[in-house]
């Protein structure tokens, strides 16, 4: 008896301590892998750092986020955070960014996945993004290049300029710019045909969708999510009702007009399988996103900021002044080569890229266990690839709170630290077409027209992007 005791009582103290250094050694290997982790802290439970983030992003100094984390944890580039409900690693060096952005075997497409864009359709976007990608890059950039939309892009551009000037009532300058690149982009991927107010009417409710996007996700009546994903069912109707006018009037029309849709319809991914109708709607309702929002917000600061800045205004109007002094008197409008020969606005609309970053992240996902500068990057942890911080570094960008075109002169920024179109794989492919469609609407704009805002200097909406916060309610005036 007394020998099964003490039998007993070595094996309880044998287990013990052998539980005691193995619970000492995860101890140990989980302490040396949060040391791995880059610095930073989760924040509140549940909350993470999400209050401290929309705090800095509702104020008038959103780089306060950023700053905030270089001040306590010294100027690494890269810090551990807890945003949006994700365990999150944030990126704001330009070298690292670069590195994220061009690592496909470790980083993915991170953005969070919302049926407002997708809806019920079994379409997964994710894994097709990169075919997509690549299909649309073709599409924009060799099959309809962006001087084969000059003409489309100039008819529409003088005739909502005009019909902007004669309008008695001073107009909300934000939203009939956003009106106007969506009218661009269904002239551009639908073809000419499309009645303005069906484009009236699906402006109104993709703004809804958009709206939806950065809502919590709360299906329920009174909410923005739920208006949002109400509105994405009229919209789908609408993109559908105009996609089959579109098939009849192919059928019965031996010279149709052909949109870049048309060409994505027909065109094959790379397993042989062409879109169907229902993807095509979704992508559509993407390429509106992708379409307008950095358009337009470039196309809003550019104007804002060089009327609130006389002499840049001068500098770029004369600019425009000498190109259509240099032209034969039988040319009418303009030319692509007359495009490449604004080489101040050029650097005007970089500098607005570069002080109103479209979006303050571009979101990545880690698809493996990795490294990034030395730090741990645990497998399904969201990557934020925080541009913002980078176009506003003050080691990159001296004085970067200023309106400063000239900052371009002789200047070509390292890689990583200018990307208004994100790089690598997922560089935006209608960047290009982008740049075409701001530098038309600035030539115009400067040449014949003046921006007289009601309230100029009011302060900036910054979450989820840039824009004046009432909207700038101003006065087109015509000069000739």
């Amino acid at each position: 008896m007394e020998l099964g005791l003490w039998s007993i009582a070595i094996i309880v103290a044998t287990f013990a301590v052998s539980f005691g250094f193995l619970k000492k050694a995860y101890e140990r290997l989980g302490q040396q892998q949060l040391k791995s982790l880059p610095p930073g802290d989760m924040g509140w439970p549940l909350m993470g750092n999400t209050r401290s983030f929309l705090r800095a992003y509702k104020s008038q100094n959103p780089e306060s986020f950023i700053n905030n984390l270089k001040k306590r944890y010294g100027k690494t580039g890269i810090y551990k955070a807890h945003l949006f409900g994700k365990a999150s690693i944030i990126v704001c060096s330009g070298e690292l960014c670069r590195k994220v952005l061009t690592d496909d075997n470790n980083f993915q497409w991170g953005y969070p996945v919302s049926n407002v864009v997708g809806g019920d359709v079994p379409f997964d976007y994710m894994s097709s993004h990169r075919r997509l990608h690549r299909l649309l890059s073709t599409v924009l950039n060799q099959r309809h290049p962006p001087s084969s939309h000059l003409g489309t892009i100039e008819k529409i551009v003088i005739n909502t300029l005009e019909e902007w000037s004669k309008m008695k009532e001073p107009i909300l300058f934000v939203r009939e710019v956003n009106k106007f690149v969506f009218k661009l982009i269904i002239a551009i991927f639908l073809g000419s045909g499309t009645d303005d107010t069906d484009i009236a009417s699906m402006e109104e409710y993709y703004r809804k969708v958009y709206y939806g996007l950065h809502a919590t996700p709360i299906n329920i009546p009174g909410f923005a999510y739920h208006r949002a994903v109400q509105a994405r069912k009229v919209l789908v109707n609408k993109i559908r009702g105009v996609l089959g006018e579109r098939r009849e009037r192919r059928c019965n029309d031996p010279n149709p007009n052909t949109g870049i849709i048309d060409f994505m319809a027909k065109a094959d991914y790379e397993d042989g399988r062409p879109l169907n109708h229902e993807e095509l709607v979704i992508l559509l309702i993407g390429l509106f996103l992708a379409g307008r929002e950095t358009t337009s917000r470039t196309a809003i600061w550019a104007t804002i900021f060089l009327y609130n800045h006389p002499h840049l205004l001068h500098k770029a109007k004369e600019e425009q002044e000498e190109i259509v002094k240099r032209r034969p008197p039988s040319q009418k409008g303009l030319t692509f080569t007359e495009i490449k020969q604004m080489k101040y606005l050029s650097k005007v609309i970089d500098e607005t890229l570069r002080l109103r970053t479209n979006v303050f992240s571009i979101f990545r996902e880690a698809k493996n266990e990795t490294y990034l500068n030395g730090y741990l990057i645990p497998q399904g942890w969201k990557v934020l690839v925080w541009t913002s911080a980078v176009h506003m570094d003050p080691e990159i960008y001296p004085n970067p709170n200023q309106f400063l075109p000239s900052r371009w002169d002789d200047f070509i920024p390292k890689a990583g630290a200018f990307l208004p179109f994100s790089t690598g794989s997922s560089t935006c492919p209608g960047a290009d077409l982008a740049k075409l469609e701001i530098s038309i609407f600035l030539h115009y704009f400067l040449l014949n027209y003046k921006l007289v805002q009601l309230n100029p200097g009011g302060p900036v909406n910054y979450f989820p992007s840039p824009d004046p916060a009432d909207n700038c309610p101003a006065k087109i005036i015509k000069m000739r």
